[in-house]
C-alpha cells in the first residue's frame, strides 16, 4: 500500500548503516536507528489513537527524535501541525482549537500550560524533551521497531501549516503528500543534491524552510545532515569544514559576514549556499561573494506553495532577484484591480499554479475561495516583476505582513495589545528594514494627552502575550498616525519616514 511522503522519505531508511544524521561533537545516528524510532513512536502515536487525517500538533525542540516524530506522524497517515517553541500557551491554545488534533505533543515544562487548552480541544498531551525523553518516548519504547505505514493519496493531506494574514487570526494552509514531495523533487534535481551531499541544517524544523524543504531534499536525495539544534554562530562555522551545502536565511548570511573567519579557505569544501524566507540584500549577496567566492543562491516561496523559483544552481545567480519559476510552475503578474495578465517588466501582483499549490485553508472555505482563481492560479499577495528572461524581483507586499528573520508576523495581533495599555489612544505597527533580520518590528505609540506611556509596562505585557520575534525591536512615540481622507492609517507612509530606524545604528 502506498504512502507517497513516507515511501520515499523515510521507508529508504532501514537499509542504511550509515550515519544519516550527524551531530555537533561528532556523534552519529544511522538510517537504520532512526526507521526504528520512527517506527516506535508511529505504534505509540497509533496506541493514543491517531488515525489517518487526523491532526498532531508538535511544538517541541529540534532533535533527532524531532525526525523520527516527523516520519512517525507520515507513517500513521495523519496530519502534522509543527508550531514554532517561542509560542506561548495562549497562542497555542489558538492553534489547537483550531486545528482540533487528537494529539499535543510539547515539551514536559509546557505540559501544564497546554493541558487545559488540549482538553478544550478533546486531545491528549504527550511530552518530548530535547533529549528525546518524556512520555511519548516512553511509550514508543515499548512499541515494535518495525510499523506498516498507513496507505495515503497523493492528494491526502500531509501537514498544516499556520500563517498569518492580514485580517482575522493565522489560517491553516492544508498542504498535500503531492505539493510537498513534488517539491521536493523538483529541488533536489535543480539544486544538484546527491548522496554525497552532507547539508549543515540549522534552520528550525517548525517552519517551510527547514522542514519541507532542507530535510525533504536531503532524505529524497539519501544526503546526510549535520542536525544542529539552532542557529550558533560558532558551531555552524565548527561544522563547516565537513558540510557541502547550507541552507539559511539571511539573518545567517549576516552574522557569517561580521565574523573574520568567513573566509574562502572556511568555505572551500562547500558547493552551495541557499538563501530564504526573507529578502536578501543585494548588498549582502556582494560581500558574501567578494569573500568567499560563491554567489549564494536566493529562491522565494511561502506557505501556500512551498517553493515557487530559484536563481539556477548553474548560470546567473542574480543579486536582488528570486531567480526564475522552478519547473511545472506557472507564474505570472496580473493587476491587482483587475486581474489582468501583465506584460514582462511590469510591476503587479503575482500568482502561482502547479503542483506545489496548498488544497486551501483549514475550514476557510470563503478565504479560500477570495485567494484562488478559478483556473487554479494562487494570488500571493505578493508584488513583483518578471523580466523577459523569466527572473522576477519582489518589490513588496500588497499585505502588511511583516517577515522578520524569517518568521512571519501579523501587525494587527501586536497592535490589538499596545492598544489596550494605560496612557496609549493608538498604534500602528510596521517591519522596516534592518541589516541583521531583513525587516524588523517597528511599533509607534500615540499617547493620551498629557500622560506618557510606560514602555517597561508595555514590554512587559506584550513579553507575556507574544512569542519573542513578534515583539517590536523598539517602540516610538508620536503625536499622531498619518491618515489618508478616508481615515485609514497611512502604513506605507510610516514605513518610508522610519525606513532607516535600524540601519542608521538607532
Amino acid at each position: 500500500m502506498a504512502n507517497p511522503l513516507y515511501d520515499a522519505l523515510f521507508a529508504p531508511l532501514a537499509g542504511r548503516g550509515d550515519g544519516v544524521l550527524l551531530l555537533p561533537g561528532g556523534g552519529t545516528i544511522t538510517g537504520a536507528e532512526i526507521a526504528a524510532q520512527t517506527a516506535r513512536i508511529a505504534g505509540a502515536l497509533g496506541a493514543a489513537g491517531v488515525t489517518a487525517g487526523e491532526r498532531v500538533v508538535v511544538q517541541v525542540a529540534k532533535s533527532p527524535a524531532f525526525l523520527a516524530l516527523y516520519g512517525a506522524t507520515l507513517a500513521t497517515g495523519a496530519v502534522l501541525l509543527p508550531l514554532n517553541t517561542a509560542y506561548t500557551a495562549a497562542e497555542t491554545g489558538y492553534f489547537i482549537a483550531d486545528a482540533a488534533p487528537r494529539v499535543v505533543i510539547v515539551d514536559p515544562a509546557r505540559a501544564e500550560a497546554i493541558a487545559p487548552h488540549a482538553a478544550a480541544a478533546g486531545a491528549q498531551v504527550l511530552t518530548l524533551d530535547a533529549a528525546g525523553g518524556g512520555s511519548l518516548a516512553e511509550a514508543a519504547a515499548a512499541m515494535p521497531a518495525t510499523f506498516a505505514p498507513v496507505a495515503r493519496d497523493a492528494d491526502d493531506l500531509a501537514a498544516l501549516l499556520y500563517t498569518s494574514g492580514t485580517t482575522g487570526r493565522s489560517k491553516g494552509a492544508m498542504l498535500t503528500q503531492r505539493n510537498l514531495l513534488s517539491n521536493a523533487e523538483v529541488l533536489a534535481d535543480l539544486w544538484g543534491f546527491g548522496a554525497e551531499d552532507v547539508l549543515l541544517h540549522a534552520l528550525p524544523v517548525f517552519h517551510t524552510h527547514g522542514l519541507f524543504v532542507a530535510t525533504n531534499i536531503a532524505l529524497l536525495s539519501r544526503a546526510r545532515m549535520i542536525w544542529l539544534p539552532g542557529f550558533d554562530l560558532e558551531t555552524l562555522i565548527a561544522e563547516m569544514p565537513r558540510a557541502s551545502v547550507l541552507m539559511g536565511v539571511p539573518t545567517f548570511y549576516t552574522r557569517l559576514l561580521d565574523d573574520p573567519r568567513l573566509d574562502r579557505t572556511l568555505t572551500a569544501g562547500m558547493r552551495l549556499f541557499v538563501s530564504g524566507s526573507a529578502p536578501l540584500l543585494a548588498e549582502t549577496h556582494r560581500a558574501f561573494a567578494e569573500r568567499t567566492g560563491q554567489a549564494i543562491l536566493e529562491r522565494y516561496g511561502m506557505t501556500e506553495t512551498n517553493m515557487i523559483t530559484s536563481n539556477p544552481l548553474r548560470g546567473e545567480r542574480r543579486a536582488g532577484t528570486v531567480g526564475q519559476p522552478l519547473p511545472g510552475v506557472e507564474l505570472r503578474i496580473t493587476d491587482p484591480e483587475t486581474g489582468r495578465t501583465l506584460a514582462p517588466g511590469e510591476t503587479g501582483m503575482i500568482e502561482v499554479r502547479g503542483p506545489n499549490v496548498f488544497r486551501g485553508y483549514w475550514r476557510m472555505p470563503e478565504k479560500t475561495a477570495a485567494e484562488m482563481r478559478a483556473d487554479g492560479f494562487f494570488i500571493t499577495g505578493d508584488l513583483g516583476v518578471q523580466g523577459a528572461d523569466g527572473y522576477v524581483t519582489i518589490v513588496g507586499r500588497a499585505r502588511d505582513l511583516i517577515i522578520s528573520g524569517g518568521f512571519n508576523i501579523y501587525p494587527k495581533e501586536v497592535e490589538l495589545i499596545l492598544d489596550d495599555q494605560p496612557g496609549v489612544v493608538e498604534s500602528a505597527v510596521v517591519g522596516v528594514p534592518h541589516p541583521d533580520f531583513g525587516e524588523a518590528v517597528l511599533a509607534i505609540l500615540v499617547p493620551e494627552a498629557g500622560r506618557a506611556p510606560d514602555l517597561g509596562a508595555i514590554r512587559a505585557a506584550l513579553a507575556e502575550n507574544l512569542a519573542r520575534f513578534k515583539q517590536p525591536k523598539d517602540i516610538l512615540i508620536a503625536e499622531a498616525l498619518p491618515r489618508n481622507a478616508m481615515g485609514k492609517v497611512q502604513k506605507a507612509e510610516l514605513r518610508a519616514r522610519h525606513a532607516g530606524h535600524f540601519t542608521k545604528g538607532t
